[in-house]
Formats: structure tokens, sequence, C-alpha cells
């Protein structure tokens, strides 16, 4: 037991540092998280314990839950719906046309068979919630492409392409069951008919979920915070998707997507609760699912594989998807720009090809192993092109427009600035920003304004600062010049989202004069402004 426990605070403290690492250098995380788990695998140091990497199919599972349900939560119904047949396309011709194309190159390139160049083309094909997703949604809370829905139906397009590759792949893994009616239907018809039962079944069970947590979490009121909301949220995808393996008659993953969808038109305040909880679960999820998907690597074959594996993503990226990009947007309102914008926006691959790359040699599929390489070379190459193909090209090829704030979940950077003296009400001013810093994890600037150099006095503020706000990041900042203007220019220097100003509950000058830089500071600032008022003896 305590060697697994070792296995998983390596797989935790050494991912995170190796993504964080990455990111730094311009790379997204998940490169630095494959990076660390090929070194901490069996091709290098052979550090992590068997029945940890035995579990990774697992862990495979509760990530692409979490990232399928941040995508459909992320979703707009009303963009989609403007969109038409363009979502519905983009869902199902890129990734069906790229698949066809690598089979085809695989056969040719690699010797292999019909089953074994689809089984690749399936890994291959379907594109990255861990890059699609964040990249979209930052999109939406920039404006980019809102009034088009671009964002919505690239999004809502990746997810029905995974979730509609990922059941041929498992059709093609032998997962279809034999006998009953589907049995006794040709092959190719059987396929079909399991495929749109799966896909019909998994929408009504996304709507039952979803109606269920409303029931339950807002109806009833079972939760009281957004923890046991999200853990319950969670437990319920998975669920769904745990009882699919077992009772093939709908998508699990498709369930997990649409349950998110539907959730945004049930209970919309819900969704935005959820939305932040899944972003919270998926920064631990991706790090197990990428470093476990480095341990699987083999160097060696990735090594023999680079060439064919270059130009398989080449030919199935250009071509195969090229025309599947081509149809999905014949008749539709998109500018040459915005179709041009899919190459960047919607090739990348890294979070299936991570969950199911490795599962052909796990069967005993041959050329399995050649599947799990060019699997991990699609995610080296189209992920960090991806990442930072996505917000830099966005703005060259997409129009920007008004943002729906409350389909979007905006995370902006939180400064409090709070103005103190050495009078009675600087106490309440800084319990009150210290209530809000807390509630909205925010930073807060603590300014002293002096004509004259104080030290007693500066002391005195930095030791109250420090009482009150000892669990809060802060700065503590002293200036000099005419106080109002002193405040907006800080206001503006650290692009504070509020500031907290004190007013004396005493008459006299003091208070008429701690009056005069309320008002100036009202009338004056473009920023939010709070009054903390000294209570009257």
């Amino acid at each position: 037991m305590s060697a697994i426990l070792e296995t998983l605070a390596l797989i935790l403290l050494l991912g995170f540092f190796g993504g964080q690492l990455a990111r730094r250098l311009g790379a997204p995380a998940l490169i630095g998280m494959i990076l660390v788990g090929i070194v901490l695998g069996p091709a290098a140091l052979n550090l992590l314990q068997t029945d940890v990497l035995t579990a990774a199919p697992t862990f495979r599972t509760v990530a692409v839950m979490v990232i399928l349900m941040k995508a459909g939560l992320g979703l707009d119904r009303q963009k989609l719906a403007q969109q038409g047949t363009v979502a519905l396309r983009l869902g199902v011709l890129p990734a069906l046309c790229e698949m066809v194309v690598v089979a085809g190159v695989a056969m040719r390139l690699l010797g292999f068979d019909l089953r074994q160049g689809l089984l690749l083309g399936a890994i291959v094909a379907p594109e990255s919630p861990a890059v699609i997703v964040p990249g979209m949604l930052r999109l939406k809370s920039l404006g980019w492409g809102v009034d088009k829905g671009i964002s919505d139906a690239i999004l809502s397009g990746s997810a029905i392409s995974d979730v509609v590759i990922l059941l041929l792949f498992s059709l093609l893994m032998g997962s279809e069951h034999e006998g009953g009616f589907l049995g006794a239907l040709p092959p190719a018809l059987g396929v079909s008919v399991q495929a749109l039962l799966e896909i019909g079944g998994g929408l009504i069970v996304g709507y039952g979920l979803a109606w269920a947590l409303v029931f339950l979490l807002v109806k009833q009121n079972w939760s009281q915070n957004r923890v046991q909301t999200t853990l319950v949220a969670a437990a319920v995808a998975l669920g769904a998707v745990g009882l699919a393996d077992r009772l093939p008659l709908f998508s699990g993953y498709l369930a997990v997507m649409s349950a998110g969808f539907f959730l945004i038109e049930m209970d919309a305040p819900l969704a935005r609760q959820l939305r932040g909880g899944f972003d919270v679960l998926w920064q631990v999820a991706e790090i197990f699912l990428f470093v476990l998907l480095g341990a699987s690597v083999q160097l060696g074959v990735l090594q023999s594989s680079l060439g064919v594996g270059l130009v398989i993503l080449a030919v199935g990226t250009l071509i195969g998807r090229g025309i599947g990009w081509y149809l999905s947007t014949l008749g539709s309102h998109w500018t040459l720009s915005e179709r041009l914008f899919l190459l960047p926006g919607n090739s990348a691959k890294a979070t299936v090809q991570a969950a199911i790359g490795a599962l052909p040699l796990s069967a005993g599929v041959a050329g399995g192993e050649t599947m799990l390489a060019i699997a991990v070379l699609s995610i080296l190459i189209t992920a960090p092109l991806g990442a930072w193909a996505i917000p830099t090209f966005a703005p060259k090829l997409l129009q920007k427009g008004e943002v729906d704030a409350t389909k979007v979940l905006l995370q902006p950077r939180v400064v409090l600035l709070a103005p103190v003296d050495v009078s009675s009400v600087t106490p309440y001013v800084l319990q009150k920003t210290a209530e809000l810093a807390r509630r909205a994890d925010a930073e807060v600037i603590v300014l002293h304004v002096q004509d004259v150099p104080d030290p007693k006095a500066v002391a005195t503020l930095q030791a109250q600062v420090k009482q009150y706000l000892a669990d809060i990041r802060y700065r503590f900042i002293v200036t000099a010049g005419p106080i109002p203007q002193a405040i907006l220019d800080t206001a503006t220097l650290y692009n504070v989202t509020e500031i907290i100003l004190g007013k004396h509950g005493q008459g006299g000058l003091k208070r008429v004069l701690m009056g005069s830089v309320c008002q100036s500071i009202l009338e004056t600032s473009t920023r939010p402004v709070l009054i903390v008022e000294e209570p009257r003896s």
C-alpha cells in the first residue's frame, strides 16, 4: 500500500511541476506531463508500481468524463441553433474523413490490414478536449467568434466527433454484442443500428442525468457548497459511463456531455457552479491521464515510427480532415478566414489518444505498439501547435463580438485597493477588505498616502495589516501626493477591481475631510467603490 501511495505522490507532484515547467517554456502543460511519465515509466527509471499502471484505463476514463462534462457545460444552444447543421457536420465529417485517409495510408506504408488501419485511424482522428475545450472557452470569454458561434460549433463538433469515433473504435475492438437482433443483421447495418442506438440513448440518458442533478441539488437542496455539488455530479457522470460499459445501449461519454448541455437549459446557476468545480477536477485528472500515457510509451518503437508517423499525421490532417472541414462548412455563412481557423482551432490531439492509444496493445492487437507510438507522436506534435495556434490565429481570422457572461465562465484576477490611515476607521476597512478577499480569493493592495514621512505611522499600519490580512496575499504601499489622485493612480496602475474606502463616524473637521475624499473618489472613479463607515459610538 505504501508503495502505491508513493507512486501516486510521484505522479501528482512531478506531473504538476513538469507541466508547469513546460508551460513556462511556452508549451502546453500536458507535454511536460507526458515527458515525466516517460522518465518515471518502464522505458526509463521504472519507478511506477505495476498496480498503478494496471489501473491506468480507469484514470483515463475519469479524465475523459471530466473534460466532456466541461465541454457540455460550455455549449450555447442559441449559438448552435444559428449554425444549422454545421456543428453536426463538424462532429462527423472531419474525423471520419481523417480516419478513412489514415487507414488507407497505414495500410500502404505499414502493411496493416483494414481493421488495423481503421483502428489507427480511430485513434488518430479525434480532436483533443484537453486543448480545444479550454482554448474555445477562452476565446468565448474574450469574444472572438461569438457572434457566429464559431467556438460553440467547434466545441460541440469536437465532442460529438469524439463520441462517434470512440463508438467506432469500441466496435472495431470487438465490443459489440453478439446474438439478439443486432447479431442477425448484416455487419454494416448492425454497426449503423448500434451507433444510432448509442447516440440516441446517450442523449436520453444525458437528459435524465441533468434532470436528476437539478432535482437533487437544487429542488431538494442536498448539497451545501460547490465542492459537494461537483462531487455528486461527477459521481453520477462516472456511474453513467460505467453502466454504459456493461449495458451498451447508450454512449456513456455522450450522456455526460449532453448532461452538461441540458443543465445549462434547466438551471443556469447550477451549471455555472459546476463549471468551476469541474475545472478543479480537471487539474488533477489531466496529470494522471498524461503521466500514465507517457509511462506506456516504448521509446524504441516511437523512434522507429517517427518518419511514417509524421507522414500519416500530415496526410490525415491536411487531406482527410481538410475534406471534412470543406464539406462541414459548405453552404454556411462562415467567411473564408473563419473556415481557415478550423486548421489551428480543430486539429489538436491529446485526450482521446491518451485514453485509447494503448488499448490495442493491451488487447494483443498486432501492430498495437506502433499504434501507441503514433498516438503519442500525434500528441507531442499537434497539442503544442494547437495550444499555440488557437490564441495566435483567432484575432487574425475571427471577428470579435459581445460576450454573454451568463454562458461563459469568467475568472478574472480580483484585486482590491484599501486606502488606509492611522485613524480609528482603518481596522473596519481592513476587516471588510479581508472578508471580500476571502470570498473572491483576491489580492489586496493596501495604500497609505502621506505628505511628510512618518515611520511610526507606517509601522503601526503594517502591524494592523499583518493582523487582519494574515491569510491573504497583499502588498503594502506608501506614497505621497493629494489623497484622491494617489488613490486613483494606484487603482489604475494595479488594475484593481474595487476600492474600499473608510469614512469616519464622528463629527468635526476630520469627518469633513474624510468625507471630501470619499466624495471625490465616488465622483471620479471608473471602478466600483465601497464605503466602510465607522460605527457610531
